[in-house]
């Protein structure tokens, strides 16, 4: 058995049949064994690092499983990191398998790519260190075997992330040696895992907690979306009345059409979930980390320690009071403390009238997923046309990506998603071209659903080249591009000293044709919704140029501003 081939067959193992890659040097050795087992695993073929390492995290993020990124070593660790960070900061589970690129032995000699960490060389394993949960650097065949086996079981292990697997790039095509003191075992006996059972008396704890409150608050984070437990936290939500927000994580991960759904919290996100947080006297946090973003950066009329009690559960000790400090640290899967709380007695009916009345008086004043109709200039829309029509249009067998900017905050504040776990979207590093890729991928390992891609043209043009793979692989992907021109949020924020925003209007239909793809133009608001149904009746990859007015801000949905002292809900 040669090294290669071992590899795969972890990987088979393991239960991980799929992998993304633009081949280079040591990927590229590695692919005659691939090839060997092509009826066990899809090798999904991007054209950049960029678009595989977004497909790949997708990819884990949506099944739970491992994604593969195979990419050669400098590029794994510099175009491809932009997914390997997204997947660091999401907690999605995914590989990296890449090599050192130095040519048989010419590592120490600088031969140009290589990535050996010697003297006139980069380093591929320190570069991957900062960004993974695990790293190794394989230096004979039986250790790239291994480094396998230990990168799978750290993907998957609670916190969940990426790991990484580098290889000495003259090793792969070597003989694993039949005799050796570090013996290899079968990959299964390193994976198994139970699950932590989480502690009843603090479980009764929580359960005591909710009943006394008078205006209780949950936040859904990451925790609810990987667990798949939003159907749950509806359910007991609106048994007792208890609000429901949202990190932009956990957006999505109820209906936020519901009668205790207030959206997601933070600056770019939704007033109703931030009032009712601050006016909250329990706060329930649910597997989120309460970065700064989520409370408008440590406003300190949005969590008061020591004047609102707040209890917080994850999976990740190292979570619980990490940002603020809490009255009650819980480790466990918030699946399982939901799973308890449905078990409890119901609140009795006048509290959790008197709850469900506060919460619809709070999501009143504050105009929660009202979409005001805006002038806009001739042959453009408004992002609140945009958003107006995929409310009408998702259905239950849709999934939406999101990507960065302008277009992504109105969606985030602005449009309520009906069916859980539909929003696939970049809450790591939250970076420019993050969607088409994203949605390609999404298609790929979800080829039941129907899939949209929004974007900005800022970001379209970053990694349009996944168009081109949904285009060979024959995916029915749509993506809708939010064309102002320019970057709309960096230009809304420098105002009258805007430089360095504007593009060109580029016709984007084209740019479809030209990958494999079709197009469609849409210039008038009432456009919108026909412009997605005859999208997706088409087949294959479509894009929706859509001419947004470049004086559109996201500004208009953001809750910027700060409360005067002493003016919180109470």
């Amino acid at each position: 058995m040669k090294t290669n081939e071992g590899v795969i067959a972890t990987f088979l193992e393991a239960g991980i049949t799929q992998g993304f890659s633009l081949p280079g040097l040591g990927i590229t050795w590695s692919l005659p064994a691939f090839h060997d087992r092509r009826d066990e695993f899809d090798l999904v073929l991007a054209r950049s690092e960029q678009s595989a390492s977004v497909m790949a995290q997708v990819a884990g993020k949506l099944t739970g499983k491992p994604g593969l990124l195979m990419a050669q070593g400098p590029f794994a660790t510099s175009t491809g990191a932009f997914g390997i960070l997204e997947a660091y900061f999401s907690s999605s589970p995914m590989v990296i398998m890449t090599d050192t690129s130095c040519y048989d032995g010419f590592g120490q000699q600088g031969v140009y790519q290589t990535m050996t960490g010697d003297y006139g060389a980069g380093d591929a394993f320190a570069v991957l260190k900062t960004m993974t949960k695990y790293a190794t650097y394989a230096t004979t065949p039986a250790e790239a075997i291994y480094g396998t086996q230990m990168a799978i079981k750290h993907a998957m292990t609670p916190r969940q992330g990426p790991a990484a697997m580098i290889m000495r790039t003259n090793i792969i095509k070597q003989e694993v040696a039949e005799e050796q003191r570090a013996k290899l075992y079968p990959t299964v006996g390193y994976l198994r895992h139970a699950p932590m059972v989480p502690d009843q008396a603090e479980l009764a704890k929580i359960s005591v907690a909710l009943a006394e409150a008078k205006n209780p608050v949950i936040i859904a984070g990451n925790g609810i979306y990987m667990s798949r437990s939003g159907n749950k936290l509806q359910e007991f939500a609106e048994r007792d009345g208890v609000a429901v927000t949202s990190s932009y994580h956990g957006k999505g991960t109820i209906d936020e059409t519901c009668d205790v759904a207030v959206g997601m919290m933070g600056n770019w996100a939704s007033a109703a979930a931030n009032r009712t947080v601050q006016g909250a006297d329990l706060i329930l946090v649910l597997g989120c980390s309460l970065g700064p973003e989520y409370t408008r950066f440590r406003d300190a009329n949005m969590m008061r320690p020591g004047d609102q009690k707040i209890i917080q559960v994850d999976i990740d000790p190292l979570q619980a009071g990490w940002v603020l400090p809490v009255d009650q640290a819980v480790t466990a899967d918030v699946s399982d403390v939901l799973d308890y709380l449905l078990t409890t007695d119901r609140a009795n009916d006048r509290l959790v009238a008197a709850r469900k009345e506060r919460i619809a008086a709070i999501k009143n004043e504050n105009d929660y997923s009202v979409l005001p109709q805006y002038e806009t200039r001739s042959g453009t829309l408004h992002y609140a046309d945009i958003m107006r029509s995929l409310g009408e249009f998702l259905s239950e067998d849709d999934l939406l990506t999101l990507d960065a900017g302008t277009n992504r905050i109105w969606a985030t504040s602005r449009l309520p998603l009906r069916h859980p776990h539909q929003l696939v979207a970049p809450g790591g590093i939250g970076g420019m071209g993050w969607s088409t890729p994203a949605a390609t991928g999404a298609k790929v390992v979800c080829p039941q659903k129907r899939v949209t891609g929004l974007i900005g043209d800022g970001g379209f043009v970053m990694t349009m080249d996944a168009i081109a793979t949904a285009a060979e692989r024959g995916l029915d992907v749509v993506y809708v591009v939010a064309n102002n021109a320019g970057l709309g949020m960096v230009r809304d924020n420098l105002g009258n000293q805007a430089i360095g925003v504007d593009f060109a209007d580029h016709d984007f239909t084209k740019v479809a044709e030209g990958l494999g793809g079709s197009g469609v133009t849409v210039t008038e608001a009432d456009q919108m919704g026909d412009a997605l149904r005859e999208a997706h009746s088409r087949g294959g990859p479509v894009v929706i140029d859509v001419k947004v007015d470049p004086t559109a801000s996201h500004r208009d949905c953001s809750d910027y501003a700060d409360l005067p002292e002493g003016d919180m809900i109470k």
